[in-house]
């Protein structure tokens, strides 16, 4: 599982049918430190996250199996919003 923050939102009027009715974020992934490590991603929201907001991610097959119709267009999926980090 991965963390991420949410840095903004995705809004496409034409896309694979699979993705319709998903509300589609781009999220840096985050280090326990809260640093950014890798580079942004797209992930489809599950849990109702908004801008700014520390998330949790599944990914690859994971992801795709949370929806009642898998899509192979998701690859990165936010399966929950981080309250605190304790270290």
């Amino acid at each position: 599982m991965l963390m991420a923050e949410v840095v903004g939102s995705v809004v496409s009027t034409q896309k694979d049918p699979s993705l319709v009715g998903k509300k589609l974020m781009i999220i840096q992934p985050i280090n326990s430190h809260q640093e950014k490590i890798r580079f942004q991603q797209v992930a489809a929201d599950t849990v109702g996250a908004g801008i700014g907001d520390y998330v949790l991610l599944a990914s690859g097959s994971s992801a795709r199996r949370l929806f009642s119709e898998p899509s192979d267009a998701v690859d990165y999926a936010i399966v929950g919003i981080i309250d605190t980090f304790d270290m």
